[in-house]
């Protein structure tokens, strides 16, 4: 059986990769634990270039078909282990520096493309200057990314010196600050293949990933194009000048965007997976396996078939369920109160949390998409409340 190189793991890539025939081999950080029966490797930073393909050659892996990553963290590593092991898919290091560093990214767009300013935070900056620059309000956040992790709004010298303390103070290409965009977001999933945008849908977070680190539910859905064509239009737009202008790779990628009175302002762009649900609820609203896309992009396939991109009869959209703010919840009680197409759902103390303290997660539909947010919506509270918060089943 052909063999995978799988930087990370994710359940419905591994399913994916299973049902295609291929044996996964995942390099993986603790405390993350693969199914039993698969072969993996434990490496100390997935971003090290070096420890990655060592730990590959020592596995002495026969038989290997790609190698591809379930998040940012390991888009490098993988276009480098292409290179070095003359494997399909894309192996230009350097560009793929555009998708990870933000302010190479930024600097590098189009002018003409509204974004935020963005600059390094050097050894030594202090807040006076980035506030004189950027705003009194900015962003202080990994240059590399992170989902929101060490990301902070910072509005005081107070807030900037706790937000820093969060990394080394080492180095000059560690951290980025950007001006503050105060406006909603939407995000863009989608297919690039030979320098055109072959796919894309796009979607709305509940609550952003920042507020969702720190103690909210994160969810999203699938928005209805025809509710707003405008917004479509400048989306697709958007993408198609975003990843021309950054000479991206054939990929499946993710792009943020702020929703502005003068229409979308950039946000940043990946050339991975989308994260969390995106692919499953995608995949149940157009038909389109973006885990089967990003697998055959590592193979090096032609595409054997045009992508859907009509209008779907339902939209969907998930929740990642996280134990509530006081009282307990159980499985039994979601489901009491809400129709969930899926539904997993831990309530015991020993359950592992996991990212955006994730103990559960579920998938929810309607065939009008205002009324798939207010479910959402109001299973999000009933969430954070402990069930203090309901409706009925006929009401969902």
């Amino acid at each position: 059986m052909p063999t995978m190189i799988v930087i990370g793991f994710r359940d419905g890539l591994d399913e994916a990769l299973r049902h295609r025939g291929l044996e996964p081999f995942y390099i993986v950080q603790t405390p993350v634990n693969p199914p039993e029966g698969r072969g993996f490797t434990y490496v100390t930073d997935m971003e090290n270039a070096q420890e990655i393909l060592r730990a590959v050659l020592a596995a002495r892996l026969d038989d290997i078909a790609g190698v591809l990553t379930v998040h940012e963290m390991g888009v490098f590593g993988a276009a480098y282990l292409r290179q070095q092991l003359n494997l399909p898919g894309n192996t230009d290091s350097q560009t793929t520096l555009y998708f990870r560093d933000k302010y190479l990214q930024k600097s590098k767009l189009p002018p003409h493309i509204r974004r935020a300013r963005c600059r390094y935070v050097s050894v030594g900056t202090s807040f006076k200057d980035l506030a004189d620059d950027l705003g009194e309000v900015f962003v202080v956040k990994p240059a590399t990314g992170a989902g929101a992790l060490r990301t902070a709004v910072v509005r005081s010298p107070e807030e900037y010196e706790r937000a820093l303390t969060l990394f080394t103070g080492q180095s000059d290409v560690e951290v980025v600050a950007e001006s503050f965009v105060d406006a909603p977001e939407v995000y863009i999933d989608g297919v690039w293949r030979n320098g055109d945008l072959k796919w894309s849908s796009m979607s709305r977070n509940h609550t952003s990933p920042l507020s969702a680190v720190q103690g909210g539910v994160l969810a999203a859905h699938i928005l209805d194009r025809r509710r707003r064509p405008t917004l479509s239009q400048q989306a697709e737009t958007l993408a198609r000048q975003a990843l021309a202008g950054l000479d991206a790779p054939d990929c499946v990628f993710h792009l943020e965007a702020f929703t502005e009175d003068a229409g979308l302002t950039f946000g940043e762009c990946a050339i991975r997976l989308p994260g969390a649900l995106s692919p499953q609820v995608n995949k149940l609203t157009f038909g389109v396996d973006l885990f089967d896309v990003e697998i055959g992009l590592a193979l090096g396939e032609e595409p054997a078939e045009p992508l859907n991109s009509g209008d779907p009869d339902r939209f969907y959209g998930y929740i990642l369920l996280r134990r509530p703010k006081s009282g307990s919840l159980t499985q039994q009680d979601f489901e009491r109160n809400f129709r969930f197409d899926e539904i997993q759902y831990s309530s015991s103390p020993d359950t592992p949390v996991g990212p955006y303290g994730r103990v559960g997660q579920a998938i929810v539909s309607d065939q009008d998409e205002l009324k798939l947010q207010e479910t959402i919506e109001e299973i999000m509270r009933f969430n954070t409340a402990g069930g203090g918060y309901a409706q009925s089943p006929g009401e969902s």
